[in-house]
């Protein structure tokens, strides 16, 4: 086992008045200020994979038969490409839009539509993922490279804050606008 290295601490560290960004004391609104470009490079490389995926997906199935009959022309197969289809879509348009309010009325104003493709992009890109999995006949193995994307995937719903924390926001803003 390699050992763990420990983190240099710097003490009687002098930053000068004119290096400061914003201020004294606010480096996490700096840090927040990121947050909101950040989730939507995020959503938009999850959107990316998630495409990818469905893609591998009906390639893979156009090309198997079963009972001499390609796999793509069964209703089992035809279902879960249109679930992806959809879903990828709903989540683009909806990745678009916080982009776009994001430009319209700033980070702060747009927290919602923020929250919301950070909610929404990472478990449409696992589903997506799962599904190709399963068109590829349930293998997760290293070879199509679908077990380390839903794992990368999986571990983008805890960045930034966990799913819940993020539909809780949403909750408290849909209701702060019908209460006014």
């Amino acid at each position: 086992m390699r050992p763990v290295a420990v983190p240099k601490l710097f003490e009687n560290v002098r930053v000068p008045a004119s290096n400061t960004l914003l201020g004294e004391g606010r480096g996490f609104e700096i840090a927040r200020g990121r947050l909101g470009p950040g989730r939507v490079h995020h959503c938009t490389r999850l959107i990316g994979l998630a495409e990818r995926a469905l893609e591998r997906m009906c390639c893979r199935t156009a090309s198997r038969t079963n009972f001499g009959k390609p796999v793509s022309e069964r209703t089992v197969t035809l279902e879960p490409i249109a679930e992806s289809c959809i879903v990828v879509d709903h989540i683009c348009l909806l990745v678009l839009n916080a982009a776009d309010h994001m430009n319209k009325v700033g980070n702060k104003v747009a927290a919602r539509e923020i929250a919301m493709i950070k909610a929404a992009a990472p478990n449409m890109a696992c589903k997506v993922i799962d599904l190709s999995i399963q068109a590829h006949g349930g293998g997760v193995t290293t070879d199509c490279g679908f077990a380390y994307a839903y794992a990368n995937t999986h571990t983008l719903r805890l960045a930034d804050g966990p799913d819940e924390a993020h539909r809780r926001q949403i909750g408290r803003l849909e209701l702060r606008q019908h209460m006014n």
